[in-house]
This record gives C-alpha cells, structure tokens and sequence, in this order.
C-alpha cells in the first residue's frame, strides 16, 4: 500500500520509527518506550478514504475516515491516560497497522461514531467528538469517551467507566463530526449508570448538520437506548437539551453514543 505512509515521531521532530508493507497494509514496530511528546504521523498522500487503523495493541482496530491531510495521533502521556486500559502504549514494543478498507465497506451498514483513536487533539482522522464542557476538563470525563467502543458503565472516574461527564450544566452539548457525508438511520445512547451516585436523563435531542432533530425519550436504565428514523444525509450531529430526572444525584452523564448508518 504505497499510499499510505506511517512514522512515529519524537517531541524534537526526530524520526524514531517508519512503516513498511505488511500484508494487505503497512505496519510499523516501535521498539523503545514512548515519551512525552512522541507522536504517530500518517500521511496518505492526499488521498482521503476508509481505513482499519490499529495504533495500539490495547486500542484494537478501527474503521476510521482520514481526510487526506496528515493523521496525527499524539501518545498520551504517562499521567494523562486515565481513561486507557493500563496496557496501552506501555512497554517497550509497540505494533502498529493501516490497510485501506474493501470497497463494500462504506456501504455496510456499522456504528458511524466509534472511534477509540479519538481525543482533543487529534487531526485528520473521523469520527471526533468536541463538547462545550467536560467534567473539570479531565480525560476520564472527555467527549471522546462516548464514541470509544466501551460500555462499562456501573462506575466512574477511572478506565473501563470512562464516561462524558457535563459537569452539571444544563446547557451541555456534545458534538460527533463525521468528516464527510454519511447517512444515519438510527441513535443509541447508552447512560452512565452508577447509581445512586449518578442520575440520569428523560430526555435528549439530537440535531443533525441538515438542521433535522429527533428527540429520544430516555429511563433510568444501564441499557442501551434508541431511537430509530427517517434515514438522512449529514456530516454531523449534535446531542444537546438534555433534560435531567427529578432525581437527588446532580451527576448524569454519557457512557457511549452510536450512530448507526453507512457512507453516503
């Protein structure tokens, strides 16, 4: 896949490791600890499309849109993976892969909004979550947990219950980019549900980049939630009017959304 080429970077701007064909794709080997600052490049060569990306072993492989500019992927720090199994990007051996995804793929029929390579500064690559408040800014209360694959949701504050905490304002929105046009069918909230700790929401609207909302009745409940419509074309959602039960606890909050459709 001459296409696509992979190298991990260091905060100087030093190339530690490169790609090289492997299989149906490229893999690169990265054989030191990470640091701080070290970061993954992929560049595409302006070439936008689907690709299973896997950065890390503990993250596994993903669908993810990359736009054609350059993907980079910053290493979390050490002290800033709260929301990261303890195996990732730990050790000393790291292995690495992209192929460029089958034609029929973006005709399938998936969740549009997973993508546990997501985080506040990542470029290049889609889906990516944003929201107007996170939970005293801390990563184990980012946007980026809701559209992380992960539904463990009977706790909080630490991984697997990482969650979307709105840090109890009323006007909390959380915004999913898909980076192009996709068609959606279906929303599928999943609750963060710590209770007694945790409340929850009797309702939620999502409204689409076409201006079209849907509003999804929700009940105290660890299950998922969804709602089904109208199939419509967008490039974005945002959920947002989030009205919270008559519940003691002021801490609802988000464990995953899904949006299920395909390339438009």
């Amino acid at each position: 896949m001459e296409s696509v080429r992979l190298k991990i970077i260091n905060k100087q701007g030093q190339t530690l490791s490169i790609s090289r064909p492997s299989g149906d794709g490229i893999s690169a080997v990265h054989t030191q600890p990470y640091c701080e600052g070290d970061r993954v490049e992929v560049n595409t060569l302006g070439k936008p499309g689907l690709y299973w990306i896997s950065l890390d072993e503990a993250l596994g492989r993903a669908l993810l849109y990359l736009d054609g500019s350059a993907f980079i992927y910053p290493i979390p720090a050490p002290n800033n993976r709260s929301c990261f199994s303890p195996k990732a990007f730990s050790g000393n051996i790291h292995l690495m892969h992209i192929a460029k995804a089958d034609e029929g793929e973006s005709s399938r029929r998936r969740n549009l909004a997973f993508n546990p390579y997501d985080h506040h500064t990542t470029q290049g690559s889609f889906p990516h979550a944003t929201a107007n408040v996170e939970t005293r800014n801390e990563l184990a209360f980012a946007a980026r947990n809701a559209i992380d694959g992960i539904f463990e949701n009977a706790s909080h504050g630490e991984y697997p219950y990482q969650s979307w905490g709105i840090n109890q304002d009323p006007k909390a929105a959380l915004t999913v980019d898909f980076g192009r046009p996709v068609v959606i069918d279906e929303i599928r909230l999943t609750l963060r549900a710590d209770f007694p700790h945790d409340s929850w929401w009797e309702e939620a609207t999502v409204t689409f980049s076409d201006d079209s909302s849907v509003t999804i009745p929700l009940i105290k409940s660890e299950l998922p939630q969804s709602i089904s419509f109208d199939a419509r074309t967008v490039t974005s959602l945002t959920v947002h009017s989030l009205k919270k039960a008559d519940d003691p606890s002021p801490f609802p909050a988000l464990t995953q959304i899904e949006a299920f459709g395909h390339d438009a």
